[in-house]
């Protein structure tokens, strides 16, 4: 397999000879301008890393790590989506010390595509790994940074009944006071999917508590 460098200038090669720049503008003005795009749609990208994958494979050990960073490296948000892809699909091999990269990748050019992103990875990597759970909640609750809180809010989004209530509500407490739109989004969000499972605990939960408007009314979707 080629090295993880030769790897990364081969996608962002395919990336570049293969976009579009009126979509790139586009893409770009969603984002807020804060990442450059090659302009390449979903469907496109998909196929086009589809094929990479059959000819080169699927970095694995301290190659497919040096990848993933490489990725991140770059200005244009595709290599970031590659370098996340890439991990998901290697996920199910890596140890419990993967954390450490998930957690390095929430903070690295965050945004809230790419760290919605990583946090499905950390929901299953917890599943894999659940002694890695309370440690690392705490640590992130701890932290002060917003990303990592929001993610320890909304990692456990497709639990359903394996939800632990208790970490639940305690994250979404902690956060009540914030006046961070991508927390009390991610509060409310947290929220209306344990909802679904168990609206009475939510409706409760709700009305003794003080939230934002914005997280109550997106709490409130589901109930």
């Amino acid at each position: 397999m080629i090295s993880p460098s030769d790897y990364c200038h081969l996608v962002r090669d395919t990336f570049r000879a293969n976009g579009n720049p009126e979509t790139a503008q586009g893409q770009m003005a969603y984002m807020r301008n804060q990442f450059e795009f090659y302009g390449l749609k979903k469907p496109h990208w998909n196929t086009l890393v589809k094929t990479i994958y059959q000819e080169q494979g699927i970095p694995s050990g301290k190659d497919l790590y040096a990848l993933v960073r490489l990725c991140f490296r770059e200005d244009h948000r595709e290599m970031h989506y590659f370098g996340l892809l890439t991990l998901e699909k290697a996920l199910k091999k890596q140890p419990a010390e993967c954390i450490d990269l998930l957690e390095e990748l929430i903070l690295t050019r965050s945004w809230w595509d790419t760290v919605d992103w990583v946090n499905k990875l950390v929901g299953l990597h917890f599943k894999r790994y659940p002694q890695l759970i309370k440690p690392t909640i705490a640590r992130w609750m701890d932290s002060g940074n917003f990303w990592l809180q929001r993610v320890c809010m909304i990692f456990q989004l497709t639990y359903k009944d394996k939800t632990d209530q208790a970490l639940l509500f305690d994250c979404v407490r902690r956060m009540a006071n914030s006046k961070e739109f991508f927390l009390q989004k991610g509060a409310g969000w947290a929220l209306r999917q344990y909802g679904k499972t168990n609206p009475d605990a939510v409706r409760k939960f709700l009305s003794e508590n003080q939230f934002s408007s914005l997280t109550k009314r997106e709490a409130m979707k589901s109930l």
